[in-house]
């Protein structure tokens, strides 16, 4: 049965995935060949651009940093069985939290305001993803519809605070922005002569947290009986709506995280429209690392190499850069469809044991693997 299971765990965690990556790279292909481009110098364009030219590996980490916390906060919501949709507002919403008190408060030495910044990042991200929870938990409303709204409110908001003189805006800059964060606010920089910074061990440093949170703590039993079914763990004395709160808080501070270290690493300010669809691809990194907080930094890394080398694509090959969302929307459609992937390629389930009556009337047969059991 052990045996049975590995396989079956190997087929979904690991084969499924990497043919869905491979399946949208195929029909990112075609789609190019279509054009009447060369789909094998495309490619090549790319991974030199993501990959090979100078600075080009240090870029790809930048890019894949966010991706790695909101790709964890979307995964937990998962978990829950929450699709948090609002991961780009609650990016939003740390981005501005953090600029605040980076460009708010001088004269502390680096390891006092960086922290201070980060943790109002991720306070800001919590408040605002607990509202779409209390709702939820309160009256019932879908989280998808709330987060999506949230969104907007938070485009909005930032829209307001940083536009025509706002309260977050810098009066003296001719176009609408913050003023430049404190440089001891700004994250250290871990290889000189490139923008990677201090973030990127941040968030590798938060990907076994989450795990340990998920998997060895009540919290995280809590998070995975709900997610599993709500109903069986009502009864067994789980509170529910506490849980969707709490879980959709912890969702929303790794997304606002993510935007205050953005604004500490990379750009030290914030303009008005700061969307970089950072919010919206996690989604898709989440669906491709099946919720597994471990895969989550292979996921991001792919994703940040495809949005790092998209540029240079599109220069050497005049092959546009949306090439990638084609990349992008396959993957998910297979991913979100494993039985269709187990169908194109033939990969076949691998039966349960069967269960069996003993004597005694008892169930006899092997028992679930230990895996198996929430």
């Amino acid at each position: 049965m052990r045996r049975r299971f590995r396989i079956d765990w190997f087929v979904n965690a690991i084969v499924v995935p990497l043919v869905s990556v491979a399946a949208g790279f195929v029909v990112a292909g075609i789609a190019v060949a279509a054009t009447g481009a060369d789909p094998l110098a495309a490619f090549t364009a790319l991974f030199q651009g993501a990959v090979t030219n100078r600075n080009a590996f240090p870029e790809t980490l930048v890019s894949t940093v966010p991706y790695v916390f909101l790709g964890l906060g979307v995964a937990l919501g998962f978990r829950a069985g929450l699709f948090n949709i609002g991961a780009e507002g609650q990016f939003y919403i740390g981005a501005l939290a953090g600029v605040f008190i980076g460009y708010s408060i001088h004269g502390l030495p680096f390891f006092v305001e960086v922290p201070l910044a980060l943790l109002a990042g991720m306070a800001g991200g919590f408040a605002w993803a607990a509202i779409a929870g209390f709702l939820k938990a309160r009256f019932g409303a879908h989280e998808v519809i709330t987060t999506i709204m949230l969104n907007y409110v938070a485009f909005l908001l930032a829209d307001w605070l940083i536009n025509n003189g706002g309260p977050l805006a810098d009066k003296k800059a001719t176009a609408p922005k913050t003023p430049f964060i404190d440089p001891a606010a700004q994250l250290p920089i871990l290889l000189p002569g490139s923008r990677l910074h201090l973030g990127l061990l941040v968030a590798l440093l938060t990907v076994p947290l989450v795990w340990f949170l998920i998997e060895r703590t009540t919290v995280g039993f809590r998070i995975r009986a709900v997610g599993l079914n709500p109903t069986a763990a009502r009864a067994s004395g789980i509170s529910v709506g506490w849980t969707l709160v709490t879980v959709m808080g912890i969702s929303g501070a790794l997304a606002g995280l993510a935007g205050a270290d953005e604004v500490l690493g990379v750009s030290h300010y914030m303009p008005p429209q700061f969307s970089t669809g950072y919010g919206f691809d996690s989604i898709a990194v989440a669906l491709l690392a099946r919720s597994n907080p471990w895969a989550i930094v292979p996921a991001a890394f792919l994703f940040g190499a495809m949005r790092s080398g998209a540029g240079f694509m599109q220069l050497q090959t005049q092959v546009s850069s949306d090439l990638i969302s084609i990349v992008q929307a396959t993957v998910i459609m297979f991913v979100a469809a494993p039985l269709l992937v187990r169908w194109l390629f033939r990969l076949r389930d691998v039966p349960a044991a069967p269960v069996q009556v003993t004597e005694a009337g008892g169930l006899g047969g092997a028992a679930p693997p230990k895996e198996t059991i929430v």
